[in-house]
């Protein structure tokens, strides 16, 4: 039994309570940064293909730089290795917007009286990723008779990803549906997967790029929301539901069951598009 004259034990209580401060100043600072990460995931999906996440993206590098950051306090016995591009330079967020400044990548100014990282400049309209923040402590909830797997059936239809950002109007700002609506279900199709859509024709041979697969009635219920029902970009007719055969169905519904219980599911084996 350890007591409370244990360093080790101290130094932990005193973490506890000074966590809550911790975590918002380090949030703080993962928002003075966040516009270069909304400028270069924007960049990434507009470049690669509408199927590309910039959420998932951003968080995904705000996670790659905490582990980072560990460096600073390594006691020598296990240190993280650092990527070849990257160095220790000072200033390097500085240095990396005059770079983007003198390419003529959109670079959001600071403007007085909104707090850094709440401001992205985009001339092509994404106003979703605008008002966009990391929220480290609010995971997307995954609750509630949308994520039981029962409901995935042999008979349940399903979309593709980029054809429901057509059909609620988004087809121009691509991968904003999962920006906006974290708490949909949506199943990212492995090689085998593509390959029966692909023959089955619900989606041409895109390679190693990602392909979203999300619930019929899911989109359906947005598309009847406050959001969208009154909308002239309203197209439900781009959906194209399809059903599975039964043995995607069921890696479906166990991704669901796995994303419920807050696990991490496994990256697809193609590379993202």
């Amino acid at each position: 039994t350890r007591s409370f004259t244990d360093p080790s034990v101290s130094m932990d209580l005193l973490r506890a309570v000074l966590q809550p401060s911790i975590n918002e100043e380090i949030q703080g600072i993962f928002n003075k940064y966040m516009k270069f990460f909304q400028t270069a995931a924007i960049n990434v999906r507009d470049n690669v293909g509408e199927e590309v996440d910039p959420e998932q993206l951003i968080q995904e590098t705000c996670r790659s730089c905490l582990e980072q950051a560990k460096l600073l306090f390594s006691d020598g016995k296990k240190v993280v290795p650092r990527l070849p591009h990257e160095q220790a330079v000072p200033k390097r967020a500085r240095q990396m917007e005059e770079e983007l400044s003198r390419r003529g990548s959109p670079v959001p100014k600071k403007r007085k009286g909104r707090p850094p990282g709440q401001s992205l400049s985009n001339d092509r309209g994404v106003s979703g990723m605008a008002a966009w923040k990391l929220k480290v402590s609010e995971p997307v909830k995954r609750d509630g008779p949308k994520w039981d797997p029962s409901r995935l059936t042999e008979t349940t239809t399903f979309v593709l990803g980029s054809r429901a950002n057509k059909a609620l109007g988004m087809g121009g700002t691509r991968g904003r549906l999962y920006i906006k609506h974290p708490h949909l279900f949506k199943y990212a199709a492995d090689p085998q997967d593509k390959h029966w859509l692909t023959e089955q024709q619900h989606m041409r041979a895109i390679g190693g790029k990602m392909a979203y697969l999300l619930i019929e009635e899911d989109i359906r219920d947005l598309a009847a929301s406050e959001d969208y029902r009154d909308s002239v970009d309203l197209r439900l007719e781009e959906l194209k539901p399809f059903v599975p055969p039964a043995w995607m169905t069921e890696k479906m519904q166990k991704h669901m069951e796995t994303l419920r219980r807050g696990g991490d599911v496994p990256p697809p084996e193609d590379p993202p598009e």
